[in-house]
């Protein structure tokens, strides 16, 4: 099936993903490329998207993407940087702001007689995120709209199917982004709206049946939401030749090892459990760089796999649920600029010793559009709502070196937490909740006798891609009851707190 296409071009944001996300949203096929690496087959897109930038386009070191078979031929929508870089470099103005232009404003000013602007009324809220304004429009520059204190917060040019905007249609603060970029997308450049899950599934079986022909596959199953649609798209494609192994790390949840393997039962794949516990907490011991932690794992992980996979005569390849996010936090997901926030088990690629290939149907998805596609494919829809859970388990929730007395300790924290959760009708009201064990000892009395223990911090956030999520507001009675069963039932901790930090400019996880 082939389907419109719109580029995406990266210049660094730290929402170039969520442009990404709004638009599949509207079941529209996306790529995104770096700014400098526009593919050779511009022609199979119908429309660009420039992204917004880190960078000022009055800098010595500006962004400069070459437009010459993009403008004019293409509808093309600039946002933020891309409309100043259009500006400044188009006969327009572009200064510093008197004051930094972050956060919510109003549209005082709009053009609704404009299809770009069609259902979109005038007080709209929209997301304003840039030190620099556009203080006058570019040659054949029409204003669209403006804020109480950003004039030129859009414009097109005459002429041309040109659109661009200040402000982030991308992100929720900005109520009416997703009618926008349908405006721009379906009513002015006319894509289809045909990429949908099951659309996503039957492209990903051809392609993997055409990838992997007879090849046999080993995956690395987790219980969780990504590897299990993985496995499935697997075995639509390949059957009989997908292995999956489930590998017990030492840092799962309390009693996981078991209760997974028993959830695949009946589910049709052909799955083995490896207790390789003592060989992650070997590796991990005395080690308490949260990266070293990170690539400490990964390389067990390697290396059980690599083990596992020579027991399975002619594997070819590893398989893993590596998913959008994943990338985008480790490297930038298109070699673009876009800053590495921290790495990720199962990405970057297999040392040389491992002789197999890397398949990862997902990698192009966030976790919503997984779910969407395991819905599709009629798995069970508590096994899709599950939380996620970080490849590197419980080891980034123990701030500090790692002992199996710690992961004892905080096995017993997080399954009082979760089960409370499910307890209390709140688990589906959460996007993700866990524990962290914190390397601080506090004082405490218990009875008539002073303690000095360990002090745990509960996260629960609410998010729909892990890019942004803001912290749950869990009820105060519901809080007092799981603290006062966690310090009663976990020996080693006297003290609990609740962590109210949203990202960004936290993280999910502390580590």
């Amino acid at each position: 099936m082939q389907h419109d296409k719109v580029l995406i071009l990266d210049f660094g944001s730290q929402y170039t993903q969520l442009i990404a996300r709004r638009v599949r949203e509207l079941n529209i096929y996306c790529e995104i490329h770096p700014y400098n690496k526009i593919p050779a087959q511009i022609n199979s897109y119908k429309a660009v998207v420039l992204s917004g930038s880190p960078q000022s386009v009055r800098g010595d070191d500006a962004l400069h993407p070459d437009l010459s078979k993009i403008r004019t031929k293409k509808p093309l929508l600039a946002v933020c940087y891309g409309a100043q870089y259009l500006a400044h470099f188009s006969g327009g103005n572009v200064a510093p702001s008197n004051t930094r232009e972050y956060g919510r404003a109003n549209l005082s000013f709009i053009d609704n007689q404009d299809l770009f602007f069609k259902g979109v009324s005038k007080g709209s809220q929209v997301w304003m995120s840039h030190s620099d304004t556009i203080k006058t429009l570019p040659t054949n520059g029409v204003l669209l709209a403006s804020t109480h204190d950003v004039e030129n917060a859009a414009y097109k040019i005459e002429g041309e199917s040109t659109y661009a905007i200040q402000f982030h249609p991308e992100v929720y603060h900005s109520t009416d982004g997703k009618q926008i970029l349908e405006n721009f997308l379906v009513s002015i450049a006319g894509l289809k709206q045909d990429w949908t899950p099951d659309s996503f599934v039957e492209e990903t079986v051809a392609n993997l049946k055409s990838q992997l022909t007879n090849d046999k596959v080993v995956l690395g199953l987790s219980g969780g939401v990504d590897s299990t649609v993985a496995a499935i798209l697997l075995n639509k494609a390949i059957g009989k030749n997908l292995y999956c192994i489930f590998v017990n790390n030492g840092l799962l949840r309390k009693d996981e090892f078991n209760s997974v393997l028993k959830q695949y039962e009946g589910m049709g794949l052909n799955v083995k459990g490896v207790d390789a516990s003592d060989r992650f907490l070997n590796a991990l011991a005395g080690i308490d760089d949260p990266e070293k932690k990170r690539k400490a794992i990964g390389r067990v992980f390697i290396e059980v796999f690599d083990d596992e996979a020579q027991l399975i005569k002619d594997v070819k390849w590893l398989a893993q649920g590596t998913i959008y996010p994943d990338v985008i936090e480790s490297v930038s997901a298109t070699g673009g600029p876009s800053a590495t926030i921290k790495s990720h088990h199962n990405v970057g690629g297999l040392p040389d010793f491992m002789k197999l290939k890397v398949v990862e149907p997902l990698k192009a998805l966030f976790k919503d559009e997984v779910r969407r596609v395991g819905a599709s494919m009629g798995i069970d829809a508590q096994l899709l709502g599950r939380h996620p859970f970080p490849g590197p388990g419980l080891a980034i929730r123990i701030l500090g070196d790692i002992t199996a007395e710690k992961v004892r300790i905080l096995q017993e924290v997080d399954a009082i937490f979760i089960n409370g959760l499910r307890e209390w009708d709140l688990y589906d009201k959460v996007w993700q909740a866990g524990a962290m064990l914190l390397p601080v000892n506090s004082v405490g009395v218990m009875g008539d006798e002073r303690t000095y223990e360990k002090c745990v911090a509960l996260r629960a956030v609410e998010s729909t891609d892990g890019m942004t999520a803001d912290w749950v507001n869990l009820p105060y009675e519901f809080l007092q009851k799981t603290s006062n069963a966690i310090i009663n039932k976990v020996k080693g901790v006297n003290r609990v707190v609740y962590d109210i930090s949203s990202k960004p400019p936290a993280t999910i996880e502390w580590e």
